[in-house]
């Protein structure tokens, strides 16, 4: 019985002091580092996109638009400026990327279609200096600042589909009447944010999706309650369908197999219109099937 107590008694002691080390660690050395924005970074996010309105049209500057063959075989381009009318989008789409065994891990954004053909991606991911690699421990400690990535879908999906080779679902996503431009609008501002005032990226806290959510909380209070599932990307798409923020494509199995791009992504010719070939998977419109205009649903 004493060897038991003796046992705990080391063990509590022991706790105690690496949680007192813990704590003094992240006062001294992790808490004071700063955000920054002048340091050399990775060549995919090397440069930070941001925008310009004027009334309903938005001007982007520094949309990446790169060709990928692998991560490490691609064409890499920058977009001076990329204009889109507001009242142009049709369409607000919901990816899921799979890049790891474990089915929780997963990156998640949002693709704006427009009219006019252009289909803009919005990702939040954590930016990396020049050699330095993502890792989620790293994350916790203020390893990476916030990175708001603006670019064209056949780049951001593209990246995953034929890059990564990863498994990749594209949803659907549905806004509640008037949300879907102001959705853009709070991307925007959310961009011109970080170009000025940089964040910390955290890999729990403030992360791909946790980053969508607040501002879409932010738009509509208490569209998406607090869940687990929004620290396991993974696991998001069960939600979504619950809360009716995606399309229901014949319950949640159905909807999977029918959202999921990737592998009939690889017969891509490399000609046709990258978007364009992704959507010719998908199904159509709910309210397209009830005979709504394309400006209809621009409302939906």
């Amino acid at each position: 019985m004493e060897l038991v107590q003796a046992a705990l008694y080391l063990f509590l002691t022991v706790l105690f002091l690496l949680a007192v080390r813990l704590v003094y660690v992240w006062n001294t050395r992790i808490r004071p580092l700063q955000p920054s924005l002048d340091l050399e970074w990775a060549a995919d996010c090397e440069h930070l996109t941001t925008a310009t309105v004027e009334g309903t049209k938005i001007t982007f500057h520094n949309v990446r638009d790169f060709k990928w063959r692998t991560t490490k075989d691609r064409d890499e381009r920058w977009a001076d400026e990329v204009v889109v009318d507001a009242d142009d989008l049709v369409q607000i789409w919901f990816v899921v990327d799979h890049f790891h065994a474990i089915k929780g891990m997963a990156h998640t954004y949002l693709t704006f279609e427009f009219g006019e053909g252009t289909c803009l991606s919005f990702s939040f991911e954590s930016r990396r200096e020049k050699g330095e690699r993502y890792h989620p421990w790293d994350g916790l400690w203020r390893a990476y600042e916030l990175y708001l990535l603006v670019g064209f879908e056949r780049d951001v999906t593209g990246l995953r589909t034929h890059g990564r080779r990863n498994r990749d679902y594209m949803f659907r996503a549905v806004a509640l009447p008037g949300k879907d431009k102001e959705l853009l609008f709070g991307m925007v501002k959310k961009l011109n944010d970080l170009a000025k005032n940089p964040e910390w990226y955290h890999s729990l806290l403030t992360t791909c999706n946790t980053s969508i959510v607040q501002i879409v909380n932010e738009l509509t209070p208490g569209r998406i309650p607090f869940l687990w599932r929004n620290f396991l990307p993974g696991y998001t798409p069960k939600a979504a369908l619950k809360l009716k923020l995606i399309e229901d494509w014949g319950g949640l199995e159905e909807t999977l197999r029918k959202a999921r791009i990737d592998e009939k992504a690889q017969a891509w010719d490399g000609v046709e219109d990258y978007s364009v070939m992704l959507r010719s998977f998908l199904p159509p419109s709910n309210r397209a099937e009830a005979g709504a205009t394309p400006t209809d649903r621009s409302q939906n």
